[in-house]
């Protein structure tokens, strides 16, 4: 049976423990840059949160294409602004 993604079975030993180390210290690290950047962009939750929303409602044949039109709507801004006001009354 052919394996269509990722790995096909994971070698532990291919790190050594400092490199597990510094590995872990490294997602650690990224992990909590990038809650420090989604706490100070809540535009980025309601941005997936509309597209979600439209895809579920939608149920687009071809979901690329469907993203591409969402995130280059010329009205994104504004829209994504008025519901970040709605959220915050």
């Amino acid at each position: 049976m052919a394996v269509t993604g990722g790995l096909a079975k994971l070698d532990v030993g291919v790190l050594n423990a400092e490199q597990q180390e510094k590995l872990r210290q490294f997602k650690i690290k990224t992990r909590i840059d990038n809650e420090k950047y989604l706490r100070s962009h809540p535009e980025v939750e309601v941005l997936i949160g509309d597209f979600l929303r439209e895809v579920l409602l939608n149920r687009p044949a071809d979901i690329r294409q469907f993203a591409a039109d969402h995130f280059t709507n010329p009205n994104l801004h504004a829209v994504i602004g008025s519901k970040m006001e709605g959220n915050m009354e």
